[in-house]
């Protein structure tokens, strides 16, 4: 397997280290990196934890370039683990195991590692439980645009700090008299903090650190907003067709107007089908809810386009590997991640995501390398809908990620 000079570079770096985390952003080739540190270490037996949709990813990836025995840790029972093997099992799975507490002196990799920001998860206290001898973590947004979610991935690094400590010096916290609680407000100490992760094994790097990329290019497609919309706005009631949305609850609210700034306004579909049929290039369509898929298939039906699917019940990518004027529909949640995607130039946000490393990770599916064209985003968003205060929020958790990988002045 040839690696490219950047990532000969990070091995080199954390040689010394049992315990790594690569932190290089979407594009640069954390999984070579990832499996090239496992097999350096040569445990016997080694278990990685990915997220469901790159499964068959990375059993093909060890298949081709390794001579693992590679495990779909699916049903099967493990009571006879063979030698020189690696079993890859998605996040959701790993915690109903209990077969992989007995693992002992084994290399643990966590694809996508900030998956256990929250230390309080089922998830994350059954992997932080593990008895790993060697760490390996990979992610592009390691924060999601929050210091505080680092602690996890720190104790697995071997910084026994508390998260009580780290929270101290790291944070800027304030008492919220209506929640009575300490809230975070801010951050400080951030260079103190990035030496320490250095003295942990982690590596920060920034693909344009590494390769021009091409430019990316931002356009923001404005659609009229639909009474049912304001309607909902000022009561929190409205009734579309047969169907009846109560905002009850803040979060019902915010839901329902999330919805009805996308697939309930036809001005925002007449839009996306504009953009469709202005060219046969592929397409990048990126939405959120059911009703938006069932929506956005409907209109490339009848636009006789080729559709690739990527949610968490269909999978099929054949068309957009296949066909160039494919328009691929992928669900944020199943696809923003991991995937490769830079036969496509363009990306329709057909509504936005209120996850901030979603949103960065999509970014990138085509903005990486092997990308030779400028990219494109468009950003479908209805006037005064949530969907502006959303996109403000994201920008601002990206500011808060980026300051990591900034380098430290000498």
């Amino acid at each position: 397997m040839k690696l490219f000079q950047h990532q000969k570079d990070v091995l080199e770096q954390t040689e010394k280290f049992n315990r790594v985390a690569f932190y290089l952003d979407m594009g640069l080739g954390k999984t070579f990196v990832g499996s090239e540190k496992m097999n350096e270490l040569s445990a016997d037996r080694n278990l990685l934890i990915c997220q469901k949709s790159k499964i068959n990813d990375w059993i093909n990836h060890f298949e081709e370039f390794y001579d693992y025995e590679v495990i779909k840790y699916e049903s099967q029972s493990l009571e006879e683990i063979p030698h020189h093997s690696v079993i890859v099992v998605n996040y959701e799975k790993a915690w109903r195991r209990p077969q992989l507490k007995r693992l002992k002196n084994f290399t643990l990799m966590l694809d996508e590692s900030s998956t256990i920001k929250n230390d309080k998860s089922q998830r994350s206290k059954f992997i932080l439980g593990l008895n790993a001898e060697n760490v390996i973590l990979l992610s592009g947004t390691p924060t999601g645009g929050k210091y505080e979610e680092l602690w996890s991935q720190l104790h697995l690094l071997g910084w026994k700090i508390s998260k009580k400590t780290f929270l101290k010096i790291y944070t800027v916290q304030e008492w919220d008299d209506v929640m009575s609680t300490y809230k975070i407000v801010g951050y400080q100490n951030v260079e103190r903090l990035k030496r320490k992760l250095a003295q942990f094994g982690a590596v920060f790097m920034k693909s344009d650190e590494v390769f021009d990329l091409p430019k990316q290019n931002p356009i923001y497609v404005k659609c009229a907003t639909t009474k049912a919309y304001k309607d909902f706005q000022r009561d929190h009631y409205v009734k579309l067709d047969d169907e009846v949305f109560v905002g009850d609850t803040a979060a019902t609210a915010k839901l329902y107007m999330r919805q009805l700034a996308g697939a309930f306004n036809k001005n925002k579909l007449q839009k996306v089908k504009d953009l469709i049929e202005s060219t046969n290039d592929r397409l990048i369509i990126f939405y959120n809810f059911k009703s938006e898929y069932e929506a956005l298939s409907e209109i490339c039906e009848k636009l006789k386009r080729p559709v690739a699917t990527m949610n968490g019940s269909l999978k099929n990518m054949k068309p957009y590997e296949e066909q160039s004027n494919s328009v691929s529909l992928i669900q944020y949640q199943a696809g923003a991640m991991g995937l490769n995607l830079q036969k496509a130039n363009k990306i329709i946000y057909f509504t936005l995501t209120d996850k901030s490393e979603l949103f960065e990770q999509s970014k990138k599916r085509i903005h990486r390398i092997g990308q030779d064209k400028p990219c494109f985003y468009y950003y479908l968003l209805t006037n005064g809908s949530v969907e502006w205060r959303m996109l403000d929020v994201l920008k601002q958790r990206k500011d808060f990620t980026d300051k990591l990988f900034e380098k430290e002045e000498m």
